[in-house]
C-alpha cells in the first residue's frame, strides 16, 4: 500500500498516474498527513514533494500547463528515488505519435520535436524519434475523403482464452451452440451495412476480420461467412487490403486457407505471442511452437506473401532469455511485418482475476523490460523492417508500446487508419465499436455493440438501429 497526501486533491489523478508507472502492483491510497508516507504540496509558483528521506521543489515555468507540470515534478522525484527508466516519460497518452503529426504540420523541425516531447513528457530521444518515423510513414496514408471507409468484423470464439485477454472470447467448445445465433445475427448486420454503403456511394478501403479467433468456427462456417464478405464486400468495392487474423495455429486447417484465398484475402496474421512451449502452456494456449512453424510455413506454400505475426513482452515468467529465443525462431521463419504488444493488466483478465485473489505475479525488471523492447527492435532490424504504426494501452508492463514493424509496402493498412482515427471504421459483431470520423470538424463519435454473445443475438435490430442513427449523421 502506497498512502499519499495531497494538499489539492483537483490533481489526484494526475499524481496518481505517475506514482503508478513505478508501483505498477501496488494499492496507491490517498489519506490524511498522519498516515502518510509520501507528501505532495501544491502551491501557486511550485510543487513540494517529499518523504521520510527525500524532498525536492519544482518551480513552475508557465509554459507549460500546470497538471503537465505536476505529472513532470512527481516522474523525476520518483526516477531519482528508485532510479528506475521510463523512456516514455509522463507520456500516458494512447497515440503519443500524433503530437508529431500535429508538430510537422505546423513546421517544426526535427530537432525541436524532439525537444518538446523532452520538455513537456520527460520522453527519452529514442521514443521521440521513434514517433517522428511514424509519423512520417503514416502521413502518406492517412485518409482525408470522408467517404473512404473500412470495416472491422469480428469473431468473439477461440479454442481457449489466455491469461491476458480482455476481449469478447469465448472458448468455442462451450459455445458451440451460440455459433451459428450468432453468424446469422453478424450476418445479418453486415448486409445492412452493405445497403448502406452502397445507398450512401461510399468506397471500402480495407476489411479486417479478427477477434478473438475467426478461424476458430468450422471449416463450412468459415466457408460460408467468407463467402458473403467476399460477394457482398471485396469485389463490389474492390477492397485495397482483405485482412484474417488467423491467430492460433490450433485453428488453422488448410482448407480455410484455400478458402482465404479464394475470396482473396491478402494479409493475414499467425500470432504464436512466444515461441517457448512453457509459456504457451502457462498463458492458455492449446498449441506449441512447432504448430506455429508448420502452419506458418504452410501459409507459404498457398501462396500467402503478407504474414503478420504477433508479440507480447512481459508474459508471465518470461524474461530476456524467453524473448531472445522467440526473436531467433522468428528470424528464421521471415515474416512480412510484426506487431510487437507489451503485456497489458486488464481488469477482465484472468491476470488481473489472480492480482485481486491475492495470487504473486512476477513483477519485470524495468531494465530488462527495456531490454526485452531493444531486442524485438533488434529482430525488426534484423528482417528489414521498419515501425508504421504505433499506440499504447493503460497498465501495460513499463509503461512502453505496442508497435508494428513491416517490410516496405507490407504495411497493414487498417492499423494506421484505426490508429490515426481519421477514416470512419464500420464494425461489426459482439463488442464491436465503430468509429464515425467527422473530418471538416476534426472529432468523432463511438458506438459500442454490446459485448455479451447472447446480448448481441438477441438484440441484434437495436444494434443495427442505433449505429445507423450515428451514421446517418455523418453522412446526411
Amino acid at each position: 500500500m502506497i498512502k499519499v497526501y495531497l494538499n489539492d486533491l483537483k490533481y489526484r489523478y494526475d499524481i496518481f498516474q505517475i506514482i503508478n508507472l513505478y508501483y505498477t502492483l501496488e494499492n496507491i491510497e490517498f489519506v490524511e498527513t498522519e498516515k502518510a508516507e509520501y507528501f505532495f504540496r501544491i502551491a501557486a509558483d511550485k510543487i513540494s514533494i517529499y518523504d521520510s528521506t527525500n524532498k525536492m521543489e519544482h518551480i513552475f515555468n508557465n509554459e507549460i500547463k500546470l497538471s503537465d507540470e505536476i505529472k513532470l515534478a512527481v516522474f523525476i522525484f520518483f526516477k531519482n528515488k528508485t532510479k528506475m527508466n521510463f523512456p516514455w516519460g509522463t507520456m500516458l497518452g494512447i497515440r503519443p505519435s500524433k503530437i508529431a503529426v500535429k508538430l510537422l504540420k505546423e513546421g517544426y523541425n526535427e530537432s525541436k520535436i524532439i525537444n518538446y516531447y523532452k520538455k513537456h513528457y520527460e520522453t527519452a530521444e529514442g521514443k521521440s524519434r521513434l514517433c517522428l518515423d511514424i509519423a512520417r510513414l503514416e502521413d502518406s496514408y492517412i485518409n482525408s475523403e470522408s467517404k473512404n471507409i473500412s470495416i472491422y468484423i469480428g469473431m468473439p470464439f477461440c479454442p481457449t482464452r489466455c491469461s491476458y485477454c480482455s476481449f469478447a472470447s469465448n472458448p468455442i467448445t462451450s459455445c458451440s451452440k451460440l455459433v451459428e445465433p450468432y453468424l446469422q445475427a453478424l450476418t445479418k448486420e453486415l448486409l445492412d451495412t452493405c445497403r448502406f454503403i452502397e445507398e450512401k456511394n461510399l468506397k471500402v478501403q480495407c476489411v479486417y476480420f479478427g477477434g478473438g479467433t475467426p478461424t476458430s468456427i468450422n471449416e463450412i462456417q468459415f466457408e460460408n461467412l467468407m463467402k458473403t464478405i467476399y460477394h457482398e464486400i471485396i469485389v463490389k468495392y474492390k477492397v485495397k487490403e482483405f485482412t484474417v487474423e488467423c491467430g492460433r495455429p490450433d485453428s488453422i486447417t488448410e482448407k480455410k486457407f484455400i478458402t482465404m484465398k479464394n475470396y482473396k484475402v491478402n494479409r493475414i496474421s499467425i500470432n504464436p505471442q512466444s515461441m517457448n512451449d512453457d509459456t504457451l502452456k502457462r498463458i492458455g494456449r492449446a498449441h506449441s511452437s512447432k504448430d506455429v512453424v508448420e502452419k506458418f510455413y504452410l501459409a507459404r506454400e498457398m501462396g500467402f506473401d503478407n504474414i503478420n505475426m504477433d508479440i507480447i513482452v512481459g508474459l508471465e515468467n518470461e524474461g530476456l532469455v524467453e524473448i531472445d529465443n522467440t526473436c531467433r525462431e522468428i528470424i528464421k521463419l521471415k515474416p512480412d511485418s510484426i506487431t510487437v504488444h507489451g503485456l497489458a493488466i486488464k481488469r477482465a483478465s484472468r491476470i488481473h482475476e489472480n492480482l485481486i485473489n491475492g495470487r504473486e505475479i512476477k513483477n519485470l525488471d524495468q531494465n530488462e523490460i527495456i531490454k526485452m523492447y531493444d531486442k524485438t527492435a533488434e529482430l525488426a532490424e534484423f528482417l528489414n523492417m521498419k515501425p508504421y504504426y504505433m499506440y499504447r494501452q493503460k497498465n501495460m508492463i513499463g509503461n512502453m508500446e505496442n508497435i508494428g514493424y513491416a517490410l516496405p509496402g507490407k504495411e497493414g493498412l487498417y492499423n494506421i487508419q484505426m490508429i490515426e482515427e481519421k477514416q470512419t471504421i464500420i464494425a461489426h459483431g459482439a463488442d464491436a465499436a465503430s468509429k464515425a470520423v467527422f473530418l471538416k470538424e476534426d472529432r468523432l463519435e463511438r458506438h459500442f455493440n454490446v459485448k455479451d454473445v447472447r446480448e448481441y443475438i438477441s438484440r441484434i435490430d437495436e444494434m443495427i438501429i442505433k449505429k445507423n442513427k450515428l451514421l446517418n449523421s455523418l453522412y446526411k
